[in-house]
C-alpha cells in the first residue's frame, strides 16, 4: 500500500513571499532588482499564477535574506512535517 504525503499549501508559499516583502516595505520592482527576477514573475508568483522554479526561491530567499527552510516550511501549513529518519 502507498502512503501519498499531503498536498503542499501552496497558497501559503505565496502569502509568505508577500508577507515578506510587504515586511521589507519593498515593491515588486524593488524585489525585482534585489532577487535578479522579473517583476512579471513576482506578480504571477504572489498572485498563485505560477509556482517558480527552485532557482527562482533561492533567488528570493537571498534577496529577503530569509532561509529557504522558512519559506518552504509553510508548504507543511495544516499537516505536519515529515520527521527526520530514525538511525
Amino acid at each position: 500500500m502507498t502512503i501519498f504525503p499531503p498536498d503542499p499549501d501552496l497558497d501559503a508559499l505565496r502569502l509568505e513571499l508577500s508577507r515578506l516583502r510587504a515586511e521589507r516595505g519593498w515593491t515588486y520592482d524593488e524585489l525585482a532588482a534585489r532577487s535578479g527576477l522579473s517583476r512579471r514573475t513576482l506578480i504571477e508568483i504572489e498572485q498563485g499564477r505560477t509556482i517558480g522554479t527552485l532557482t527562482t526561491w533561492h533567488a528570493l530567499a537571498h534577496a529577503l535574506n530569509a532561509p529557504l527552510d522558512q519559506l518552504f516550511g509553510t508548504l507543511c501549513s495544516g499537516h505536519e512535517p515529515p520527521s527526520p529518519p530514525t538511525p
